[in-house]
């Protein structure tokens, strides 16, 4: 099973779902996908003289006759494909010998595997959708939380693409206008009203910089706010850390010093993805490989989004640390179940917990949500998830305030111009309008094959 490198006139195959499951589908797509089924599936007709999006139950046969398996044929003819080409879906059960000897006999018989993100790669080149939509693809699968399927679904309606394009016709508008006005130079003509185009240019920017300011939420809800366990050796850091997230992750002792090094687990809190670091407590050592712990412990509360700050009941206090201003900040008293009065609960004073007895733990988690505000968020709101998005983003914003400030300094319009078409070109860069190969290779290259 040889891979290729990309090419449009080859006809590509390989599995669309897991394997594993009852049922695997296979996806064959190019210019010999139904000519190719054909040889290797005998149903009541030939696909090759049925219509698009049929489907087709029968059987797949080796080259003497006997059966391979009997499969469902999804047959969909160009262009009304998600390539855009002519594409098979051919739906088996779910052996790996199975699968395996049916791709076995379709590359026989001309067709090759499909390199990773190659169906999607072909959607764009064919128009189907813009580069935004189809890396949001790729974000609909790794979704792993309402929110961030969410967002992913808005993206790959083409909700955010939609507003982009649109941010783009009014610039090429501005752009045809002010390149116009060279043409009548002598005559000192002035087609593009500088009040409108100011105004214009100001409230593009204003939209560019409310997408980029979405960034920061953005890629929380994509790949889940970090949350650091801290505080002092054996105050019931893994023991919270299982409580949270409802399973016996991290290992539990009285005897201080316990975790040596940072634990990881995940739980969805109201549709939003927390990952908890259980950390090595802090203190004062001698022990080489606990001080390494706690070195971990520091990176690991740097690249949090929340300080969890643990402490006890028997001894309340918090010792302190440091807090970066974009991050959140949860002071805990853990272990109430030990002593027998509990003082009074306020706004202002740290949460009281049992994470032995499960006291509190659903105040936590209420308090835990809090830090991610989505309160201005619906299910279609655009929010930027990807940094390469945000990149070509803060370029575009750069050359809006460029194009501004040769407004300001009453400059040419051809260098105006030249300010309205850099911002062009970056916002084109997110829709695919403008791209590379490079740029192509690197983004669908992380997609998983059969995709």
């Amino acid at each position: 099973m040889a891979l290729h490198h990309f090419d449009t006139n080859a006809t590509i195959i390989a599995p669309a779902t897991a394997s594993g499951g009852a049922v695997v589908m296979v996806r064959i797509s190019g210019p010999e996908a139904i000519s190719i089924t054909d040889s290797i599936f005998r149903g009541r007709k030939k696909l090759s003289d049925a219509k698009g999006y049929t489907l087709h139950y029968g059987d797949i046969v080796y080259d003497n006759g006997n059966v391979l398996d009997d499969v469902v044929v999804a047959l969909f003819r160009a262009p009304h494909s998600y390539t855009g080409e002519d594409s098979v879906e051919v739906n088996l059960h779910g052996s790996e010998y199975i699968v395996s000897e049916f791709l076995r006999l379709a590359i026989e018989h001309g067709a090759m595997m499909a390199t990773p993100g190659e169906f999607t790669q072909r959607a764009f080149l064919a128009g189907k959708m813009d580069l935004s939509r189809a890396e949001a693809v790729a974000d609909i699968i790794a979704s792993d939380s309402q929110w961030s399927h969410n967002v992913a679904s808005t993206q790959m309606r083409g909700t955010y693409s939609e507003r982009l394009g649109a941010m783009r016709e009014s610039l090429l508008r501005l752009c045809s206008l002010l390149e116009l006005e060279l043409d009548f130079s002598e005559e000192d003509v002035e087609f593009a009203n500088r009040d409108e185009l100011r105004n214009m240019l100001e409230n593009i920017n204003s939209e560019v910089a409310q997408l980029k300011s979405s960034f920061a939420l953005g890629n929380v809800l994509k790949n889940g706010v970090t949350v650091a366990i801290v505080g002092e050796p054996n105050v019931g850091k893994s023991t919270l850390l299982n409580a949270l997230v409802e399973d016996d992750r991290a290992m539990v002792s009285d005897i201080a010093g316990t975790t040596r090094d940072t634990i990881e687990a995940t739980t969805i809190i109201d549709g939003i993805c927390y990952r908890f670091v259980d950390t090595a407590g802090l203190r004062t050592t001698a022990d080489q490989l606990e001080q390494m712990g706690i070195d971990r412990t520091y990176r690991a509360m740097e690249n949090a989004q929340i300080i969890l700050h643990i402490t006890t009941a028997e001894n309340p206090s918090f010792e302190e640390i440091s807090i970066l201003p974009h991050q959140k900040y949860i002071q805990v008293v853990n272990k109430i179940d030990k002593i027998t009065s509990i003082d009074t609960q306020t706004a202002d004073s740290p949460l009281q917990i049992s994470a032995k007895c499960n006291i509190g733990i659903d105040s936590l988690r209420t308090a835990l949500r809090k830090c991610t505000d989505t309160s201005h968020l619906n299910s279609s709101s655009v929010v930027v998830t990807n940094m390469r998005h945000y990149a070509a983003l803060e370029k575009a914003s750069e050359s809006l305030e460029a194009a501004l400030t040769a407004m300001d300094n009453n400059l040419p319009s051809d260098l105006l111009s030249e300010d309205i078409r850099q911002t062009l070109h970056h916002l084109g860069e997110i829709t695919g309008d403008i791209t590379s190969d490079d740029i192509l290779q690197t983004i669908f290259s992380k997609f998983c094959i059969g995709k």
